[in-house]
């Protein structure tokens, strides 16, 4: 700004008005437009730093989240960039543990940078424990529940997506089914077995008669999982898979039997992993969760927050079918 002022033989107190377009003060038109060509022909920018100590505002929110490097987070992330992209914010990422526990040196670091507001987000659908700094500051849970914190919280509507499966099985005019189940130990096996559950009663299919096994979330699991059912009843014509993972499992399963994917067993998972579903033979009908939805969301309702606003306690996102070769 004193290489502005000098060049133009005004005050910087001058130039710091007309470069920060202070209206409210009297600068005529001629001098601004020295003042700004000037600037231009210096190369003058914007000192970031000191316009966010000024006015405290930096332009940047963070990212507290293990799924940098998980297949399954980079729509999440592509979601929480776009949204805060629009809306004229740099994303500031801090990588912490999958373990759901405290993490409060990843807040202190975010904290430090002087970012406005924090999405704090998991790959998968958990309960987190969230450290005492996660009040200091507009904080939004994404694809996770922490329900002593009180912090907003965007995740999958689970029970839709057990819905969304057994309806797609169901249309197949499938009746003998078997389950393979995500394990209890997170907070989407009991939605999805409770949207599954209640559409097959509405068709006549008490739940009491379908087979169900868990697979643990594995390939392995999976495998293992749809030997067991298969055994117990050769005649099943379709399987419901708690996740992409575990259907790719079944599929192995039903191959080793001389069993074809579809014609003889369909076949549906969750998740839509690209990596998994486009990449198996016949392609897998899947239900795709919410991930780039649940980060778009997440900022949307972390810049309301930072604005001064409410938004809802949790938001529940759906799933979306999509049909490949599978079922």
């Amino acid at each position: 700004m004193e290489d502005v002022a000098r060049a133009v033989g005004v005050s910087r107190t001058t130039v710091s008005f007309v470069l920060n377009e202070r209206s409210d003060v009297r600068i005529p038109a001629s001098t601004r437009e020295k003042i700004r060509q000037a600037a231009r022909e210096l190369g003058y920018r914007p000192h970031d730093a000191a316009r966010a100590l000024a006015s405290r505002r930096t332009g940047q929110i963070g990212l507290v989240s293990e799924i940098v490097t998980s297949p399954l987070g980079s729509a999440t992330i592509r979601g929480v960039q776009d949204a805060a992209r629009q809306a004229g914010y740099s994303l500031f990422i801090v990588p912490t543990t999958p373990s759901g526990e405290e993490d409060p040196e990843a807040f202190e670091t975010l904290l430090k940078a002087r970012v406005e507001g924090i999405i704090y987000a998991t790959g998968w659908h958990c309960q987190v424990s969230m450290p005492p700094q996660a009040r200091e500051i507009p904080t939004v849970l994404v694809h996770c529940t922490d329900p002593g914190s009180g912090l907003p919280e965007v995740r999958p509507d689970e029970y839709s997506l057990g819905r969304l499966e057994a309806q797609a099985l169901l249309e197949g005019h499938h009746r003998d089914i078997g389950v393979i189940e995500l394990a209890d130990d997170g907070e989407a096996a009991p939605g999805r077995r409770a949207g599954c559950e209640e559409y097959l009663a509405q068709a006549g299919i008490a739940w009491e008669t379908v087979r169900s096994a868990v697979g643990h979330g594995t390939t392995r699991g999976g495998y293992a999982a749809a030997c067991a059912l298969m055994d117990a009843d050769p005649w099943m014509t379709a399987l419901l898979c708690g996740n992409d993972r575990m259907a790719m499992g079944a599929y192995d399963a039903l191959r080793e039997r001389g069993l074809r994917v579809r014609d003889d067993v369909a076949v549906i998972g969750i998740d839509d992993q690209e990596l998994i579903a486009d990449q198996l033979h016949p392609a897998l009908t899947t239900v795709a969760l919410p991930f780039e939805e649940m980060g778009r969301v997440g900022v949307d309702h972390l810049l309301t927050l930072i604005a001064g606003g409410e938004v809802p306690a949790t938001t529940f996102l759906p799933g979306r079918l999509v049909r490949r070769n599978s079922a």
